[in-house]
């Protein structure tokens, strides 16, 4: 019963939640950002490139016919498909780009909402503290 207690309280924890949290919404924005890759980004250059779909790009390792689409180059043997490696490397650096900016905002705004430390004065130059010492041994 106690390892049953242990785990409520660790699941009820803040951070375990806002990890949860964090992993759902991370999963729906990996969506995004795949569907912004592979239907928007990689059929311009799949353009420029030679006008067909940049995942079906592969090299045949088993004498497949090279102008075979990629699922049916797979089913005749091994293909080495650096397209679709290329598509999803591409998504990642997306993903990375738009995660740090949002980590560069949240820090931003936990800076913005700090209150500013007021700095420690620098301590008087050596004359201005004799002038001081001289002051007060006058009034004394």
């Amino acid at each position: 019963m106690a390892m049953l207690q242990e785990f409520k309280q660790f699941a009820m924890k803040g951070n375990v939640i806002d990890l949860a949290v964090g992993v759902i919404i991370g999963a729906a924005f990996s969506k995004i950002v795949d569907s912004l890759v592979q239907d928007i980004i990689m059929p311009p250059i799949g353009k420029l490139i030679g006008g067909l779909d940049f995942t079906n790009y592969y090299l045949p390792l088993n004498g497949q016919d090279p102008t075979l689409a990629l699922a049916e180059a797979k089913k005749l043997g091994a293909v080495l498909a650096y397209g679709n490696f290329l598509t999803i490397l591409l998504n990642f650096i997306i993903l990375a780009f738009v995660i740090f900016q949002m980590v560069r905002l949240v820090n931003k705004a936990r800076r913005a909402d700090e209150p500013a430390v007021a700095a420690e004065p620098a301590p008087p130059a050596e004359d201005i503290m004799l002038l001081r010492e001289i002051r007060d041994s006058l009034r004394k």
